[in-house]
């Protein structure tokens, strides 16, 4: 395959066959384990291709990327949520690839964020993108996707987060709970599994799912708090029920810091 060549065809100008080649080349291209094939060049490219793609063709990606959710292939599986978080923002999204992306997103046990041969792979991080542009989503409902962010931080893990994770899930967190349709029960009762969790802990080391945990609550208050820019331009954001929020947030944060006021 001809990379170079490929990338200088827009697909706006294909048509027929040559574009539903081109689209299988690209999704071929995005589980490649070559880095600058998967993320320099074939990323971008979807970044550039899919707003100008049809709905059928939307959906034919949607298909290819979910399936990628059960690849053996680690950068496949951790691509396919910024693949479909592009799709989400174009409005198209299916019941079948929230299934496929729930269940892979908290069952991923490879949570490196790079990897010198394969480069960025970052499952937590792009999960969350998924999640935030979900949040986005007009038919979807935004609780069960905090609910899947707090699935995602609780299941057992050796990984510590190195490389900013905790605030990509933050930040994801941030949109969720800023949508206007969520009521002020569920704008905090999604803590209440972290709370339990933490309630477990004992005395020794710090699990690194707490203090991946920790360190995700304690970001989202400083985005609560202050506010966040989403997509676009316009006013900072905060929560929708935001004084709530805070205050749910602290509560779970001094379970784990008692000596905080």
């Amino acid at each position: 395959m001809d990379t170079s060549q490929s990338r200088e065809n827009d697909i706006r100008r294909l048509q027929g066959p040559p574009r539903a080649s081109a689209l299988d080349e690209l999704i071929a291209d995005l589980r490649s384990p070559d880095p600058v094939v998967r993320d320099d060049l074939a990323y971008l490219t979807a970044r550039r291709w899919i707003p100008a793609l049809e709905p059928s063709e939307l959906r034919y990606v949607g298909d290819r990327m979910a399936a990628h959710f059960a690849s053996p292939a680690i950068q496949a599986r951790t691509f396919a949520p910024l693949v479909l978080a592009l799709i989400a923002d174009r409005g198209e999204w299916k019941q079948e690839w929230w299934r496929a992306f729930a269940d892979w997103f908290p069952a991923e046990t490879d949570l490196r964020g790079h990897d010198p041969e394969l480069g960025w792979l970052h499952a937590p991080a792009h999960g969350a993108d998924l999640l935030a542009a979900l949040s986005r989503h007009p038919q979807q409902d935004p609780y069960p996707l905090a609910e899947l962010a707090v699935c995602r931080l609780l299941a057992a893990t050796d990984h510590l987060f190195d490389a900013q994770e905790d605030d990509r899930l933050a930040f994801a967190l941030a949109q969720i709970l800023s949508h206007p349709g969520l009521t002020t029960a569920q704008s905090v009762q999604w803590l209440d599994p972290i709370a339990a969790a933490f309630r477990t802990g004992e005395p020794g080391p710090v699990p690194a799912w707490a203090s991946n945990t920790m360190r995700t609550l304690r970001m989202l208050y400083i985005l609560a708090d202050r506010g966040f820019h989403g997509p676009g331009a316009g006013a900072p954001r905060t929560p929708t029920h935001r004084a709530m929020v805070l205050d749910a947030i602290a509560e779970t944060l001094t379970i784990v810091a008692p000596y905080a006021g």
